[in-house]
């Protein structure tokens, strides 16, 4: 065998055989850690898109609850007031059945204060 091709063969061909290998697992490496970041990365992704999605439901439930509890108290401000009118009206009627009542004790207090008074000369 011719001497540079033995020193080629013995020296520079596991040299690069090596580098080429080298580079090739770094390549093979470096993909498997992308492949394994890109996977984390949807994991992630699906990871807050359902969460995202349950507080979206959550807040529609809140949102349904909240118009629920409006109404209902709309409804029991509605009574009250409902309720209140009709009790003020109440006292209304009464305030004129007494004003009515001592409009009269006053007629009949001053007939009494007339009758019982002694005549002015």
């Amino acid at each position: 065998m011719n001497p540079a091709l033995q020193q080629f063969v013995s020296v520079a061909l596991p040299i690069m055989v090596t580098l080429i290998a080298t580079i090739w697992i770094a390549s093979w490496s470096q993909n498997k850690r992308f492949d394994d970041w890109t996977k984390r990365f949807e994991d992630l992704r699906s990871d807050l898109n359902r969460r995202f999605g349950e507080m979206d439901r959550r807040f529609g439930e809140m949102d349904r609850r909240f118009g629920e509890l409006k109404s209902d108290m709309n409804g029991r401000f509605e009574d009250l007031r409902g309720d209140m009118n009709r009790r003020f009206i109440e006292v209304n009627v009464r305030l004129e059945r007494i004003e009515t009542k001592l409009d009269n004790h006053e007629e009949r207090i001053v007939r009494v204060e007339e009758r019982t008074s002694p005549v002015r000369r």
